[in-house]
């Protein structure tokens, strides 16, 4: 199963790079991207119930981590889809508001579900075999709608919680630079910088990839990153893009960092030093 999933995730994630190049629409690109990790799931699950998994561990592995990482992705690229699609056309005010009561939800859900959040979010294992094996039946699931639709080959009680959970921690990051970058028109026209007349030797990715790993550090001391992101543009006359749905795309790369590596890599190297890691 591991070599299955590694070749399937590292395909799909290919074919995503792709999609992105190719389509410089968010709504298409949301779009295409729903598709692509669509056929992805849909060939995970064939695969799932045509094998047999070795033991309760390897069982457990599947539903809590590896069904839910592909989900997310999914759930949080038409989730985008939606939201852009429904998002108001009038003042900064009215998409404010827009913005911060689906950040309510995603905060509703949560509360709706707070014992398995902190039992999840702990890394807890002591009920792992009745959230995360099949043939198990919780009865607050078994009251929902949806339940006798659900395929109980390829589903547990709670595979999916996890993946709403991953998919709202990637919804609020996006939610947030969208209002920040509200936040950010305010004062932009008022924003009198400079700009300097520099080349930057580096791709879009691999500037967000340092932002963010600065802003991580608070290097910024409290500034938003996306406050940060516009001052990058502004002063380089660059586009960096969506930075939100760039880190996003970050975090399901098999090599996550492979521009701060480099740079750790070269910094050694100038210094005349080996890279022990």
């Amino acid at each position: 199963m591991k070599n299955f999933v590694y070749k399937l995730e590292k395909e799909t994630e290919a074919r995503l790079r792709v999609a992105e190049l190719k389509e410089a629409d968010l709504l298409k690109k949301t779009l295409e991207a729903s598709r692509i990790l669509g056929e992805a799931f849909d060939c995970l699950k064939k695969f799932i119930l045509a094998y047999e998994f070795e033991d309760a561990a390897e069982e457990i592995h599947f539903f809590k981590n590896v069904k839910p990482r592909i989900c997310a992705n999914l759930i949080y690229h038409r989730a985008i889809y939606n939201i852009e699609m429904n998002r108001p056309l009038g003042s900064m005010e009215a998409q404010r508001r827009y913005l911060d009561k689906k950040l309510e939800d995603i905060q509703d859900f949560t509360n709706k579900r707070l014992d398995f959040y902190r039992y999840w979010r702990s890394g807890s294992t002591s009920l792992d075999d009745i959230y995360f094996r099949r043939g198990k039946t919780d009865m607050e699931l078994y009251l929902e709608s949806f339940y006798f639709e659900l395929d109980p080959k390829f589903s547990t009680n709670y595979d999916f919680k996890v993946a709403r959970i991953l998919a709202n921690d990637m919804l609020q990051i996006y939610i947030q630079s969208e209002l920040d970058a509200l936040e950010e028109s305010r004062h932009r026209n008022s924003d009198n910088r400079t700009k300097l007349n520099i080349n930057i030797n580096a791709k879009k990715t691999d500037i967000l990839e340092l932002l963010y790993a600065l802003d991580t550090l608070n290097f910024f001391s409290g500034k938003s990153l996306k406050r940060i992101t516009a001052l990058v543009e502004t002063t380089f006359n660059i586009k960096l893009g969506n930075a939100s749905r760039s880190f996003a795309e970050m975090k399901s790369r098999n090599i996550p960092t492979p521009y701060l590596d480099k740079m750790r890599e070269s910094l050694l190297k100038r210094m005349g030093r080996k890279d022990n890691k």
